[in-house]
């Protein structure tokens, strides 16, 4: 069912896009131009101990920076975003608190324009990675417990770090596509998670039938070479009512060439007021180097938020 709301919003996006007539192309203007937004979702639940009806006392924050800071000098332009997003929630009788989301990513796209059409020539670089350390819980044993969460992943464990020259196509800041078809495509992980002894050949192929994020046994670093088409496309669906759709696909042309890694982010903005709004947030991740399926993400929250 995840699956099919997903391919039913990529095929609807393009056709409630190019219904916006008003849509008309971003005035060039030569310089720096600066934008950022600042939100903060806070939820809460509690009970005391005469609540009949059921229920865990909890609480769960989600803190989000998008910040834009993009440069025009009349055929060039060079575009940069930073996205930061964490939050946590905690349950009462748990020990332990635990992410709900966590992500630190920066975009940017240097473009010539061709001919002073919707076309430019582009190099982009893309660079991801997280905030703080990711555990697995061992549910049979009790939290106190020696090995109740082992630690699975943490800042620059992994990161990607994508870039490449290619084609843009832009209709204006809101709507565009970049199709870069000579991507390098590095993963970085902590050498200790990748640490086997190569003495032992059962080690060796255990940790060849599962590799952390692709990556070969006692190295730190994968190198791949493929294809990459990233788009982005922002409207508003009322007045108070945006949606944002982020799309990132990439092929590697050195091994898995069947295999497309694909990561869309569709955020919906409905504002209150100035200050006040509720977002909704859908991602779907595959990347057959970190788990054979969809990754899936919702969050809903009403939170402050600030634009700067």
């Amino acid at each position: 069912m995840k699956k099919l709301f997903l391919f039913a919003i990529l095929l609807a996006t393009p056709a409630v896009i190019f219904a916006q007539d008003k849509k008309e192309k971003d005035s060039i203007v030569n310089g720096w131009k600066r934008a950022g937004n600042f939100s903060a979702t806070f939820n809460q639940a509690a009970f005391n101990h005469e609540w009949t009806g059921g229920g865990n006392s909890n609480y769960a924050v989600n803190l989000k920076l998008t910040y834009d800071f993009n440069y025009r000098k009349d055929k060039l332009s060079w575009d940069n975003r930073i996205i930061a997003d964490y939050g946590i929630s905690k349950n009462k009788d748990d020990k332990y608190s635990r992410k709900t989301n966590d992500r630190l990513e920066l975009n940017s796209i240097l473009g010539q324009n061709i001919s002073h059409s919707e076309w430019y020539y582009s190099f982009f670089m893309n660079f991801k990675t997280q905030f703080a350390p990711g555990y697995e819980y061992n549910k049979d044993l009790n939290p106190d417990d020696e090995g109740y969460r082992t630690e699975t992943s943490h800042i620059f464990s992994p990161a990607y770090l994508q870039f490449g020259p290619g084609i843009l196509w832009k209709k204006n800041n809101n709507l565009y596509v970049n199709i870069a078809p000579a991507t390098s495509k590095f993963i970085f992980v902590d050498k200790a998670f990748t640490k086997v002894d190569t003495s032992t050949p059962e080690a060796l192929e255990a940790y060849n039938e599962s590799k952390y994020y692709g990556v070969d046994a006692n190295k730190a670093m994968k190198y791949e070479l493929g294809a990459s088409i990233s788009g982005y496309a922002k409207f508003d669906i009322m007045e108070n009512i945006s949606a944002e759709n982020i799309l990132n696909l990439y092929a590697n042309y050195l091994e898995e060439t069947k295999n497309v890694d694909v990561d869309y982010t569709f955020n919906l903005v409905m504002k209150v007021n100035s200050f006040i709004s509720s977002n909704f947030t859908f991602q779907a991740i595959y990347d057959d180097n970190a788990a054979r399926g969809f990754q899936i993400r919702e969050a809903l929250g009403v939170g402050l938020t600030y634009t700067f």
